[in-house]
């Protein structure tokens, strides 16, 4: 079986922000296969597409409403069967979203379930009779405030939501709602789809006897989700079950792949992971949070890949900087460097030297910073009730940037959904083209060395021991070693050094008969393994 997602670079498209073709301010699926030359010029192996199915948007298309049809602001399934098509030309893979912990409220399956407790599809969500007083059955909140039960009144009970009210969760221990989901599944592997990415894929299972989540003290964070362990409400063992038959289902096409997406963070993040990707009939891989995370240290970087290599021995994983959920990671990372696009090109060079599948979030490739936002701005429901201490997610999912001399740089001809800036309009594609130091070609020049330097597509991380703010490991394939060195600071750092070596290619350092010189956010390749003093 072909295993192409094993070294795989998968490049994230956010669809409404990608490229507008029709002039409504929203991007599309036309305007994504207008596009697709940059991602395969880039040297992607795949295109990932967040949510483009009908839905009401009331959280960007992650509450769905029809799960094998198109929204109408994105095209048409004609529409995205071209884009697979020309994806394919191109050599690209096509990922797209499976949202299927949680529907819309408009889905016809929650408006038939929540009309009465006799219904056929009354089994459907997570329903429960209220306490005595009246209160919800337990103390589990939503991810994004306030408790995570609606009372319905036709029922006269409450339906989980783990995220917004209009996105009850899926009840997943009635196996006719597997079945369903697995058809729609099947609809899309059909239509030629390469993988799926699963939205909070620990989320699927709950307590079947809906007892509390217990007290988490360590929480200091602004939001209320943190004060709990999530127990009962999500990383559910009968996860696994489902897996298996999700596995089975993609197994029988060939060269599919499917990445879940662990919303918990540290160790259980690890052992979540662990227990998703072990052996070959779950997971193909997964991805937590660990990375998306303000940390940027060498004690952090070893901990998050150290940790998955030893807790998950046979799994495989995923590692991204920045996607559509958290703040950009040169906007999360400023304070470690003097200069924003030197920061730039070492993360790529970092991502670019990491063991498993890499994700690169669009814009990344530009050196994007998050957009500053005003309340007015926003549409994002976290940052419209939490603001200002919750900025939301709304300023890393402003539309690409593709000419500044054009109208909205290049996304559209009309006023798009979230706006242009000139901070973000300066970063554009076409003021990069054809600068060979420009932090696009940096992208380029550093995927295509991972994919000429096998150590770096398919060794093991052996971690060397290097005081902060050093980050140093080896990768070893087939007899050719290659050492990796990163200064995670925004001051000069001398390295001394023994053996014979040699730089490789994109190094941003000096090397003597003694020493490495890394300047401020320099990293470097090393030929075979020399020993390393920090």
């Amino acid at each position: 079986m072909v295993e192409w997602w094993r070294d795989a670079v998968i490049y994230q498209i956010y669809p409404r922000s990608f490229q507008d073709s029709n002039g409504d301010g929203i991007g599309d699926l036309q305007g994504i296969t207008q596009r697709l030359g940059h991602v395969a010029d880039l040297g992607a192996d795949a295109i990932w597409l967040s949510p483009i199915f009908t839905s009401p948007m009331k959280d960007m298309g992650y509450d769905v409403s029809d799960y094998t049809d198109i929204d109408p602001l994105f095209g048409t399934l004609a529409d995205f069967d071209a884009l697979v098509a020309r994806a394919h030309d191109l050599g690209l893979k096509v990922i797209i979203d499976q949202v299927i912990s949680h529907t819309s409220d408009k889905h016809p399956w929650f408006e038939e379930s929540r009309r009465d407790r006799t219904n056929p599809k009354a089994d459907w969500y997570v329903w429960s009779d209220p306490r005595p007083d009246g209160t919800p059955p337990n103390n589990w909140p939503s991810v994004f405030g306030g408790p995570a039960w609606e009372w319905e009144p036709r029922r006269r009970q409450y339906y989980l939501h783990n995220f917004l009210i209009e996105q009850p969760d899926l009840n997943f221990h009635h196996k006719p709602v597997q079945d369903a989901l697995l058809e729609t599944m099947r609809f899309w592997l059909d239509r030629g789809v390469d993988g799926f990415r699963l939205d909070t894929v620990n989320y699927y299972f709950h307590d079947r006897k809906l007892r509390n989540n217990p007290p988490n003290p360590d929480h200091t964070g602004p939001e209320t989700y943190g004060f709990q362990h999530h127990t009962r409400s999500k990383n559910r063992p009968q996860n696994i079950g489902f897996l298996k038959r999700l596995r089975k289902l993609t197994d029988r096409y060939d060269g599919r792949m499917m990445v879940g997406e662990v919303g918990d963070g540290g160790e259980t993040a690890i052992r979540i992971m662990a227990e998703y990707t072990e052996g070959d009939d779950r997971l193909h891989m997964c991805y937590s949070f660990e990375m998306l995370s303000p940390d940027f240290s060498a004690g952090h970087f070893r901990r998050t890949i150290g940790g998955v290599q030893q807790g998950a021995p046979d799994g495989h994983s995923c590692w991204s900087f920045s996607n559509h959920d958290v703040p950009r990671h040169l906007t999360r990372w400023a304070k470690h460097a003097a200069d924003p696009q030197i920061l730039a090109r070492q993360a790529a060079a970092m991502l670019m030297s990491f063991p498993g599948t890499i994700c690169l979030y669009q814009g990344e490739e530009l050196g994007q910073t998050e957009t500053e936002l005003v309340y007015a701005e926003l549409t994002d429901p976290p940052a419209l009730r939490f603001w200002p201490e919750v900025k939301g997610r709304d300023g890393c999912r402003t539309p690409m940037v593709w000419d500044a001399d054009l109208p909205q740089a290049g996304f559209s001809s009309a006023r798009p959904w979230l706006p242009v800036k000139p901070p973000q309009a300066a970063r554009a594609v076409a003021g990069q083209q054809a600068d060979n130091d420009s932090v696009l070609a940096a992208y380029r020049g550093l995927i295509a060395f991972r994919k000429a330097t096998p150590p770096l597509r398919w060794g093991p991380a052996e971690f060397l021991d290097l005081p902060e703010p050093l980050l140093g490991f080896r990768r070893s394939h087939d007899g050719e070693t290659v050492t990796c060195v990163f200064n995670l600071s925004p001051v000069a750092r001398q390295v001394g050094l023994k053996g014979k070596t040699a730089l490789l290619g994109p190094s941003l350092a000096t090397l003597s008969d003694r020493t490495l010189d890394l300047p401020a956010n320099g990293h470097a390749w090393l030929q075979g393994s020399p020993t390393l003093r920090g």
